[in-house]
């Protein structure tokens, strides 16, 4: 195409919507609001995802944690009530895991991190707000991969001794010792007291988010069940706990044959026949990745499905816009093509000014929706993400709004008789 036309086909597209302002705006309109949920909302999912996918790669490749139930029982269709149904996991599972399965150097346990039991921990008057109280082995530290910021975990002796030992996290030591060393104080939990021995630094929540995950104090999981008279057996007697076991391969085996052994175990201890599936679910960092890939993907398509109704009520805009435009310019057309236009041309001209408008709506949009996404970003400090293809997926899809929507009034300019058309009042 000469680049005349194309200086000619942009002059006359900046023209129509210089007179044109309020029905180019509502056209436009469209196609802005589309992009800008299309960029907006993939840069906020895209950055979720990343600090997520950062998180589930932190509990390590090799890491085996036992639950009762998961999110992949949930995500496979499993009914809820028939999920709790199952039989609660107990200490005995771990200490079989531990003896019986070859493949395995090492098994945590922990009660309670699920929030199922919240306690407020008092020191000389203070108080904190209400705590997840969680009960763990010696080597919590180790599989869970947090740090301590001062003084020490508790040993494996206290744990199989009950002693009350308690290491904070940093809601309650920054509530209780903001400016004490807190080693060594008794704080009190409940109406039990406790010796601080050690402070854990700050955990990283999912997405970067503070959901509370520093809101939490640990106490040997012995020492948790007798203060708070959890029974946890497979008969289910007491009140329902959620326990779960932490198995860290030996060094040099593969994951797979790991898993094959602590499966073996379970089975064998809870009975099942070789017909029977598992009562109990076997949870890695694969796995977790697998199911959030699942849950991305089912929120990506819910987006871009939310977008394209926008982006179709864009788009009709433009093919009204453009079917007046070719009416009011009935007699330029006719003018043109009697001085020789070619059919090919008239349709150039105007399906790139469907282009054109779109675009500019498509431009709008990556602004608009890049600006809401770092607003977000720095508001609430939500990790956002803003790869390049999302930029040119904003662009690709409003200027395929344009194609697909200004090619009929187009085609209809072009297909104009020049005699009639100069004829037409």
């Amino acid at each position: 195409m000469r680049g005349s036309l194309l200086q000619e086909i942009v002059v006359m597209a900046v023209t129509t919507i210089r007179t044109q302002k309020m029905r180019s705006g509502l056209t436009i309109l469209g196609i802005v609001i589309g992009i800008t949920a299309i960029v907006g909302m993939t840069s906020l999912i895209r950055g979720f995802d990343e600090s997520l996918r950062e998180s589930i790669r932190e509990i390590g490749p090799d890491t085996i944690f036992v639950a009762q139930f998961s999110g992949l029982s949930l995500m496979s269709g499993a009914d809820f009530n028939e999920l709790l149904k199952r039989p609660t996991l107990t200490p005995a599972d771990a200490r079989a895991i531990e003896r019986q399965a070859e493949s395995i150097a090492r098994v945590t346990i922990t009660i309670g991190e699920d929030g199922s039991t919240r306690s407020r921990v008092h020191y000389q008057g203070e108080r904190t707000k209400l705590l997840s109280i969680v009960g763990a082995t010696h080597d919590y530290p180790d599989v869970q991969h947090v740090t301590l910021e001062q003084g020490r975990f508790f040993t494996e002796g206290e744990v199989s001794h009950r002693r009350r030992v308690v290491v904070l996290g940093q809601t309650p030591y920054q509530a209780l010792f903001p400016n004490v060393d807190p080693i060594g104080k008794t704080v009190r939990i409940g109406n039990q007291p406790y010796t601080v021995v050690g402070v854990i630094g700050p955990r990283a929540g999912i997405g970067q988010l503070d959901a509370g995950q520093d809101d939490l104090a640990l106490i040997p999981y012995t020492a948790y069940q007798k203060q708070f008279g959890v029974r946890v057996t497979q008969s289910r007697r007491g009140r329902l706990q959620f326990l779960l076991i932490g198995a860290v391969p030996r060094e040099g085996v593969a994951r797979e044959d790991a898993i094959r052994d602590v499966t073996e175990v379970m089975r064998i201890r809870h009975g099942l026949r070789l017909d029977e599936p598992n009562d109990f679910d076997i949870v890695n960092q694969d796995a977790a990745l697998r199911l959030w890939d699942q849950i991305s993907s089912a929120t990506f398509l819910a987006l871009v499905a939310i977008s394209s109704i926008a982006l179709l009520v864009g788009g009709i805009g433009v093919m009204a816009i453009m079917t007046i435009s070719v009416k009011e310019r009935t007699r330029e057309i006719g003018t043109r093509k009697a001085i020789g236009a070619r059919r090919r041309e008239i349709l150039w001209q105007f399906l790139l000014e469907a282009v054109f408008l779109t675009a500019i709506g498509g431009v709008l949009g990556i602004l608009f929706g890049s600006g809401i996404g770092m607003g977000v970003h720095y508001a609430t400090e939500f990790p956002v993400s803003l790869p390049w293809w999302s930029f040119a997926i904003g662009i690709g899809f409003s200027a395929t709004v344009g194609i697909v929507f200004g090619i009929v009034p187009a085609i209809r300019a072009s297909g104009l008789d020049p005699i009639e058309a100069l004829r037409y009042e």
